[in-house]
């Protein structure tokens, strides 16, 4: 049996909640493997629309089984605060949602280690979400760091103290000015609730559910373009975000690998510093923040927006091994009278089709035009309604990726989706 993958294509934002929802019910386990509370997966259904930050999205599904796998840091306090939204709907997942014991903890001072560093770099910010998320993966590389497991071990306070000192002599040097103390006592309590939960060998755990020929989908946070290795360095997350990052932050083998499905943007968006080279600063920009409701789920921050970049996308279909793509957000491109797409870069004068090194370049984009739709598509429910220019823009985009679109997604609500 092998596991399927399902992460963003771009840079974060495309829509994984929503699509994870949607597939969770032909699967039996849904395993979160990389990143934390800095992910914002946006689920809509019964008009009722909630943010996951930490827990996997397939916890309003009650017969499957939510795993936060070792790739994953968590904060204590805003995982305390995700349960008891869940509870506050009625829906309790202390049966279903298991914890790797390898699982990393942020702490309180990682939270102000990490706005002391982004405010040290003063115009080379990378518009860090400020949730600790960086400060706890170096600890994790430099052998520091305080896990899951630890928490149900004596001597846990102890290490805590240590490393929590630690990193007080390291934010002194920032001469940042900084209070704990409040966020400490909640922090230990989201400890003790998280006792609660089963804690687990997640590797061995899914491995044997492979054997036993459960579905298993992996869920993917933020986006390939923010890949610590293959995004644009250093505006990145501090993990692996692309399909490989599976293997290691859950323990599977490179070959339990199946279906990998890569979500995109029917446009591009991003948040926080770094390139861009499809950005609109123009009219079109702005309409596409306000019909897509671009803001971060996690920050409340506008989204910077701009069209389809294919370099980006072939990119990260290679990267991956996608074989099947969504496309979200179909919806927003309704009412524009031209739609453009990337095609090229101008690179130092040179014409290239593919994402370089040198991203942070400045990099010209080559558009090739498509006629826009008035229809609103947001209602459709099969591909045979959907406008003509809407089809000849998703078969120009198959055409050059060479991986089908499987999924379309053309509002955010579970129903607003048409399946191939």
């Amino acid at each position: 049996m092998k596991l399927d993958v399902l992460l963003g294509l771009q840079w974060g934002d495309e829509g994984k909640g929503k699509i994870v929802d949607v597939l969770a019910s032909r699967y039996n386990v849904i395993a979160r493997f990389q990143g934390g509370p800095n992910a914002g997966h946006s689920l809509e259904f019964n008009d009722i629309k909630h943010v996951l930050h930490t827990i996997p999205s397939g916890v309003f599904r009650p017969d499957t089984i939510n795993i936060i796998g070792n790739g994953v840091v968590m904060d204590p306090v805003i995982f305390m605060d995700e349960i008891n939204e869940l509870r506050e709907m009625n829906v309790d997942i202390t049966k279903n949602l298991y914890i790797s014991k390898r699982a990393h903890l942020i702490l309180p001072s990682h939270r102000v280690m990490d706005a002391a560093l982004e405010a040290s770099k003063g115009k080379t910010k990378i518009g860090s979400t400020l949730k600790g998320i960086g400060p706890t993966y170096m600890d994790k590389i430099g052998r520091t760091g305080l896990r899951v497991g630890d928490i149900i071990n004596s001597g846990f306070e102890e290490k805590y103290q240590h490393l929590t000192q630690k990193h007080k002599d390291t934010i002194s040097q920032y001469n940042y000015n900084f209070d704990i103390d409040e966020y400490e006592k909640k922090w230990f309590e989201g400890i003790e609730l998280i006792k609660s939960f089963k804690l687990i060998e997640s590797e061995h755990e899914i491995n044997k559910y492979l054997e036993e020929e459960k579905l298993i989908l992996a869920e993917g946070a933020q986006g390939t373009l923010l890949d610590i290795d293959f995004g644009s360095y250093p505006f990145v997350t501090s993990s692996n975000t692309i399909c490989a990052g599976a293997c290691t932050g859950l323990g599977i083998a490179p070959n339990k690998i199946g279906n990998v499905v890569g979500i995109f943007k029917a446009y591009c968006t991003r948040v926080g510093s770094g390139p861009f080279p499809t950005e609109l600063e123009d009219n079109d920009g702005e309409t596409l923040r306000k019909q897509g409701h671009e803001f971060g789920a996690t920050t409340g921050r506008p989204r910077r927006c701009g069209w389809l970049d294919l370099p980006a996308l072939k990119y990260a279909v290679m990267l991956n091994g996608v074989t099947e793509l969504v496309i979200t957000k179909a919806d927003v491109l309704t009412g524009f009278e031209k739609i453009k797409v990337c095609t090229h870069y101008i690179l130092n004068e040179k014409q290239i089709d593919y994402m370089p090194y040198e991203i942070n370049e400045p990099l010209t984009p080559i558009y090739k035009e498509f006629n826009g739709w008035s229809q609103d598509i947001s209602k459709i429910t099969s591909y045979e309604e959907l406008p003509i220019e809407f089809k000849d823009y998703i078969k120009y985009i198959e055409s050059q990726v060479n991986v089908p679109i499987k999924v379309i997604s053309v509002g955010p609500d579970r129903d607003e989706t048409i399946l191939l």
